[in-house]
């Protein structure tokens, strides 16, 4: 008889097999500040153009299975990434490979996925920071370090998302691979609000295990 493993995650709760646990690649995708809040859709225009379901839509259709949901209007950056980081534990726990496993934040998302990032200490997970690197959080998290896989991706028309150079010097020796993309569509930090596949194509990539 297969055991069945009962794994509880943000949103969702996944009942699978031992073998399928080890067999999928996961998503976790931790959103912008703008969507917090108990009934999203109340806020009209602002969750129509930020599109959250396509971009979850996005990794599905490459074949991960999605971890999200949108955060309460009190969320802190440090009490939500202990709790993702929490389920990422359970998930490895039972049988999951770190490196079947990517978090995708983009903004204050990105920031909570850093730290996730510095809780894991696991230098095998896949991360991908959108628009959240910037002197402002460089200086006011100094305990932030990344570990892992690495992938930041800004705009340059966005006065809110940088590079992140400055952190990755600060964590180097916990980097196993780095990279960053600078892009020019023109849309400034709103670029993260769609699944443009200017940053969904080399995401995907890079939760597929592609560092180059």
């Amino acid at each position: 008889m297969k055991r069945k493993i009962i794994i509880p995650l943000i949103g969702t709760i996944f009942i699978m097999s031992a073998s399928m646990v080890n067999a999928q690649k996961y998503v976790f995708y931790l959103h912008g500040a703008i969507l917090e809040g108990e009934n999203p859709q109340a806020k009209g225009d602002i969750f129509e153009k930020y599109r959250y379901n396509d971009i979850l839509n996005s990794f599905r259709t490459a074949g991960f299975e999605v971890v999200s949901e949108i955060r309460p209007s009190d969320a802190t950056i440090t009490g939500y990434a202990r709790k993702v980081a929490d389920q990422m534990q359970k998930l490895i726990q039972n049988g999951a490979p770190a490196g079947n496993i990517t978090v995708v934040g983009g903004s204050k998302g990105a920031l909570i996925a850093m730290y996730v990032s510095t809780y894991m200490k696991n230098r095998d997970i896949n991360y991908v920071f959108l628009a959240a690197c910037n002197a402002a959080n460089f200086q006011s998290n100094p305990d932030l370090r990344f570990y892992g896989n690495i992938l930041s991706i800004y705009e340059s028309s966005d006065d809110i998302g940088e590079t992140c150079s400055r952190f990755k010097e600060r964590s180097k020796e916990a980097i196993h691979h780095y990279k960053e993309i600078e892009l020019s569509t023109g849309m400034g930090h709103q670029f993260l609000w769609k699944p443009l596949p200017e940053w969904t194509n080399p995401s995907i990539a890079w939760a597929n295990g592609k560092y180059d």
